[in-house]
Parts: C-alpha cells; sequence; structure tokens
C-alpha cells in the first residue's frame, strides 16, 4: 500500500491524539504521527493523510483527503462511513472490534440484575427511608434475547448462558451453532423471538438494514413484563416510539446507552422515567481504551506497511 521508502502519514483525530502518537513514535519510528484532536487541526492536515484514526469518519472533508487509502475506526461501528461508502472503496477500514465485548457484556449484565430487581425503586425508597421487601425470580428462570450476534453479542449470550439464563438469538448466517445460544433465529425472524424474550438485548451494527430495526410492530411484540437494553445505536429504536411504549407501560421498562441524539436533549421524557435507565454511551469504555485500540492499530500500521492482510477489516459493502 505504501513504498518502504516514502514517508507514512497517519493523522489523529481523536481526544488521546497525543498518547497515540507516543505509542506509535515508540513502535515505529519511521512513521509521521500528525495530532489532529480538533476540528481545525483535522481540516488542515487531512490532506497529508496516507491514514487516519478516529471515533468518526470524516465525511465533510473526505474531498479533501486525497492520499487517504486507511481508515481506522477506535468504535466497533463504523456507520460514520455509511453516507460515503459508494465512493470510499479505494480505502481500507478497520475497526477495534474485540476489545469492547468483556466491558459492554459487563454492563450489560448489570443493567439486567437492575431491571430485573428494580433497583431504581429500592434507592428511591431507601432515600425516603421505606423499609419494603419484595422478592423476585432467579435470572436462571429467565429468558435473554440477543438481536445481533457478532462479538459483542456473542460475549452477552455466553455470560447470560454462564448465570443459567436461558439465550436465544439472530444473527443473518444462522448456518452455524453460536455458543451459549439455545435457540438461534435468523435476523428477519423477530416476530418469533421476541415473544420469548424476558430481556431483549440489541447488540447490531448500525447499518441502513438496522434503522428502526426495533419500532412500533415490534414493540407491540415485547410481553409486557419484558425489558429493552440497547447498547448498538440510538436509531436501530423507533426512540419516540420507544418513548409512548414505556409510558403505557406496554413493556415493563428498558436501559438505554445509546440515543437518536446525543447527548440526550434536556427536555427528553427518558430523564425522567422511572422504568428507564438512561446512561451516557458510556458501556463500551474500558479505563485502558486507547491501550487497547491500539493493540489492534499498531499491528495494522506493520501490516499495512507490509502490504499485508490487516487485523479487524471491515466490508463496508455490508457496513460492518
Amino acid at each position: 500500500m505504501t513504498d518502504k521508502g516514502l514517508a507514512f502519514t497517519v493523522v489523529l483525530n481523536h481526544p488521546a491524539a497525543e498518547t497515540y502518537a507516543r505509542l506509535i513514535g515508540e513502535r515505529f519510528p519511521q512513521v509521521r504521527a500528525i495530532s489532529a484532536p480538533d476540528p481545525e487541526r483535522l481540516e488542515r492536515y487531512i490532506g497529508e493523510a496516507d491514514a487516519l484514526l478516529a471515533s468518526r469518519f470524516p465525511v465533510e472533508l473526505f474531498d479533501r483527503a486525497k492520499k487517504l487509502r486507511w481508515f481506522q475506526c477506535t468504535n466497533a461501528g463504523v456507520d460514520s462511513m455509511l453516507p460515503i461508502r459508494d465512493r470510499a472503496s479505494h480505502i481500507a477500514v478497520t475497526n477495534a472490534r474485540g476489545i469492547h465485548g468483556d466491558i459492554i457484556t459487563d454492563f450489560v449484565m448489570a443493567g439486567v440484575t437492575m431491571l430485573h430487581w428494580d433497583f431504581r425503586r429500592f434507592l428511591q425508597e431507601q432515600a425516603e427511608r421505606k423499609w419494603k421487601p419484595r422478592y423476585v425470580a432467579p435470572l436462571a428462570e429467565k429468558t435473554l434475547g440477543v438481536i445481533g450476534l457478532g462479538s459483542i453479542g456473542a460475549t452477552i449470550a455466553r455470560r447470560a448462558k454462564s448465570a443459567g439464563m436461558t439465550v436465544v438469538g439472530s444473527k443473518r448466517d444462522i448456518s452455524a451453532p453460536v455458543e451459549g445460544v439455545d435457540h438461534l433465529f435468523s435476523s428477519d425472524a423477530l416476530a418469533d423471538l421476541l415473544p420469548l424474550c424476558d430481556f431483549v438485548v440489541l447488540a447490531v451494527p448500525a447499518t441502513a438494514d438496522t434503522v428502526g430495526l426495533i419500532g412500533v410492530a415490534e414493540l407491540a411484540l415485547m410481553r409486557r413484563d419484558a425489558f429493552l437494553i440497547n447498547i448498538a445505536r440510538g436509531n436501530v429504536v423507533a426512540e419516540a416510539e420507544l418513548i409512548k411504549a414505556l409510558q403505557t407501560r406496554a413493556i415493563a421498562g428498558a436501559m438505554l446507552d445509546v440515543f437518536e441524539q446525543e447527548p440526550l436533549p434536556q427536555d427528553s421524557p427518558l430523564w425522567d422515567m422511572p422504568n428507564v435507565i438512561a446512561t451516557p454511551h458510556v458501556a463500551g469504555s474500558p479505563t485502558n481504551y486507547t491501550e487497547r485500540v491500539f493493540s489492534i492499530f499498531g499491528d495494522n500500521i506493520g501490516h499495512f506497511l507490509k502490504n499485508e492482510p490487516m487485523r479487524n477489516a471491515v466490508d463496508l459493502g455490508r457496513g460492518y
């Protein structure tokens, strides 16, 4: 992809740009690393980039990125590239798939427990000094459904199964079994999967096929005592319809880490709902995130310089 004798420039558009630059310098002193954490520096240097590291692709600068041949996304999702994917076939795309599974699964299982026991109510009663015992069934008697069994979804399924839960899940290719999944459904069979679930976890990538995946019809298929957990993307759910379902108790509650608009607007009803746990898109953010990403990015710099296949290559046609 590039001649060894020519300068190879990586532009780093990320809050941790200086750390990435240091790590690159230690491992690849021949590589020119440009820190561009803000829009002004990114606009200034994008034209010099052979490679770009960022959490989202700056589609507004695509026409200025004349030299760009590789985009390393610091997230698992590369939906930011979808608007220009038909013009970006010459750009290799890699992501951070594989570094989020354990921490997101920790988050999901914490949410399952909090929703199941209605911990929000316990905390409110504690604040009011009220003693109101109540009891629930063991999680091992419950069914968890995972919509999207990629790296993250499969990790969630294994953890839920290890907790004794019945696990069902859906994915595009069901030709092979998935560890920890008791019943596997194709991605177009949500009508069969949703009524089975006490908890529905959304773990699909953001693609043209998954926008609005959960809408009026799907919410109506969920049981009234079921909970929705979204750690995918906000646009996977029709948020206005979800709010109605939560307000009318058509479903029992939700834990939401992603939203159609982020930060969540101050006037959103989701802030005040007693049956909602809302978090600021943190599920996939371990404390050593930069080092985890660089374990992939650093390897890929080496592969790129040697014209070798890179880790975590993304098929833009499929969106993941």
